[in-house]
């Protein structure tokens, strides 16, 4: 089933993964040329999304269209995915309808539900597990940055959350160094921890030390201290990450040139200062811009299966 769809990173080999990134790298050409590209020509993606998200749907819908197709946008109001309808019910419904399905959901069961019933691909947009097109996305830029991807030493602050998981199926694949730095109850999940060290690739380290965490670091990630969902938690998350903030201070103690990477949105001045994100080596915006390409180059990779 997996190879069918884009569910978690570690589903594809290391070479397959460099195809989507060398395939994305053609398609951001012709794209920023303008030029016509009707791959999808008379198809149709449908959009699932429970959890909103301005860049998931500018991004693959812009994508879509320009290929040629048609997107489908369905809010939280039009599905009631899990509660109002069967997913299975959802799925083979709209493997009748539609040529490819993107879910950007709650719950990673209910992603593995919708592609286990569709007959056609299924990308996973996000989920409160994993985040795969973004991480595929960051390691894009983070190669057209550096020229290269292997063991550069990549430096998340904050919670371990939905990026940290791919990151870490990443990790799986390629030979990095991964350090997640954050605060002590709030560590990735444990099995995948323990999968990412187990497959012999990569270094991987949880530390709640920013300054020795950092410390020769190429890149240094972030993310919002309270998610969708956490909200209710922001004022208490506030006081426990503010020792994990990425500022001026924690950039110029890693003795190197570091980039710094977010996944936006950004609340500047909590997990990120302003001073950072409008620095000269703040990559975010392009990280934002690529979505876009890598997203189109794994539904062009999906269409040919």
């Amino acid at each position: 089933m997996s190879k069918n769809h884009f569910l978690h990173i570690s589903d594809y080999t290391g070479d397959e993964l460099w195809e989507i990134l060398k395939l994305a790298k053609q398609i951001k050409a012709k794209f920023r040329a303008r030029e016509n590209y009707n791959h999808f020509n008379n198809k149709s993606l449908a959009m699932i999304f429970a959890k909103p998200s301005a860049r998931t749907r500018v991004s693959f819908e812009t994508g879509f269209e320009w290929m040629g197709g048609h997107a489908l946008f369905l809010g939280p109001n039009d599905i009631g995915i899990g509660k109002r309808e069967a997913i299975k019910d959802i799925s083979r419904v709209f493997s009748r309808y539609n040529d490819m399905i993107m879910a950007r959901l709650f719950d990673h069961k209910h992603i593995i539900e919708l592609a286990e019933h569709s007959t056609i691909p299924v990308i996973n947009g996000l989920t409160d597990y994993n985040h795969p097109c973004q991480i595929m996305t960051d390691i894009f830029t983070v190669w057209e940055h550096l020229n290269d991807i292997e063991n550069i030493k990549i430096v998340y602050m904050g919670d371990g959350n939905n990026i940290v998981h791919s990151w870490l199926h990443l990790a799986m694949r390629f030979p990095l160094h991964f350090v997640c730095c954050c605060p002590k109850g709030y560590e990735p999940d444990s099995e995948t921890v323990e999968k990412a060290r187990a497959a012999e690739i990569s270094k991987i380290e949880i530390s709640h030390n920013p300054t020795e965490a950092v410390k020769d670091a190429d890149m240094i990630y972030t993310d919002v201290w309270a998610s969708m969902g956490q909200k209710e938690e922001a004022e208490a998350r506030e006081r426990i990450f503010k020792p994990f903030q990425v500022n001026q201070d924690l950039m110029n103690s890693t003795g190197k040139k570091t980039l710094f990477m977010h996944c936006l949105p950004a609340e500047r001045d909590r997990e990120v200062t302003d001073e950072v994100m409008e620095s000269d080596y703040s990559i975010a915006f392009d990280q934002a811009e690529n979505r876009l390409h890598v997203q189109n180059a794994i539904m062009i990779k999906l269409s040919k299966r």
